[in-house]
């Protein structure tokens, strides 16, 4: 299956050839990586944990969750503007508005927040920036929190991939120990990452872009500094899978933020969602715009 919009540079056939072809090279990519021998004939010692298939994939379960007791949890939702969600029952839906108040965030942080909370409270802007709503990349650890639609897990030797159904986003792991000398800021950073106890995924990740780069949706901001270290574990009976995330930046918090993330297993085969085609401001919300080329790709 392949969703898209039709619009005025390209017809529909075009892109249904296009999209089943992305859809072909993706799941050639991740057979290929399943039946790498480093994978399938590892040693007792050297198992890692089944993360990827061309037949299931992972949704999200809810938002950030509390870590474990002891531990600084992630930024909750303004207590003043309390949320209401779609699936919150009966009531009118509120903006998620990030507690500016919140002592672990620095000065410029907390201000940051306010004037994005005031933005929309205000009704300058309809609703808040949510990074993949508007077709950009979530960064990290911001991407995990899409909801709607699944991601992926390819695994070779090298590398992991982390491939998202929503715009095609991918991310990869390097199966390194160090990182490079000289990281140049993007949108998912620089990710290094090993395998721990045959049943453990950790990535380490710096050199994060910072324009509209958040670490929840709440909009809570970050500098280059930003470090995230994610431990992805799958339940003893494979049918959940569950992150630690521990985020750090010296600039932005007075102190390390740790948050719990679940996903669940769904047999999904691998699909292509195209977001930009037809993402406008139809109701004339003073969204924010879109990611658009300067010059077009053929």
């Amino acid at each position: 299956m392949l969703t898209f919009a039709p619009n005025g540079n390209r017809n529909a056939l075009q892109k249904l050839m296009l999209g089943t072809v992305a859809a072909a090279f993706f799941a050639a990519i991740a057979a290929w990586a399943l039946n790498a021998p480093a994978a399938a004939q590892a040693p007792a010692k050297d198992k890692v944990p089944d993360l990827a298939s061309i037949s299931f994939a992972w949704l999200s379960v809810g938002g950030w969750l509390d870590p474990p007791a002891g531990m600084r949890g992630p930024i909750r939702n303004d207590p003043d503007h309390p949320l209401h969600g779609n699936n919150d029952g009966p009531g009118q839906v509120t903006i998620a508005a990030g507690n500016w108040k919140d002592p672990v965030l620095k000065p410029w942080a907390a201000k940051q927040m306010r004037e994005s909370n005031e933005e929309a409270l205000s009704g300058k802007r309809g609703l808040p920036f949510t990074a993949q709503s508007r077709c950009y990349p979530g960064g990290v650890p911001g991407q995990l929190l899409y909801p709607a639609e699944p991601f992926y897990f390819i695994q070779t030797p090298k590398q992991v991939w982390m491939i998202w159904q929503r715009d095609h986003m991918v991310r990869r792991v390097y199966l390194t120990d160090k990182h490079s000398e000289d990281v140049k800021p993007s949108w998912f950073g620089e990710s290094i990452g090993h395998y721990e106890n045959g049943d453990t995924l950790v990535i380490d990740t710096i050199g994060l872009s910072t324009k509209n780069s958040y670490i929840d949706n709440f909009r809570t901001p970050h500098t280059t500094k930003l470090h995230v270290v994610e431990r992805y574990k799958p339940s003893a009976d494979g049918k959940m899978l569950e992150a630690m995330v521990k985020v750090e930046d010296p600039d932005t918090f007075n102190e390390p933020i740790h948050m719990l993330k679940r996903w669940r297993k769904v047999n999904n085969p691998m699909l292509e969602t195209v977001c930009a085609e037809n993402n406008l401001d139809y109701f004339n919300q003073n969204l924010f715009p879109i990611p658009e080329a300067t010059k077009p790709d053929f």
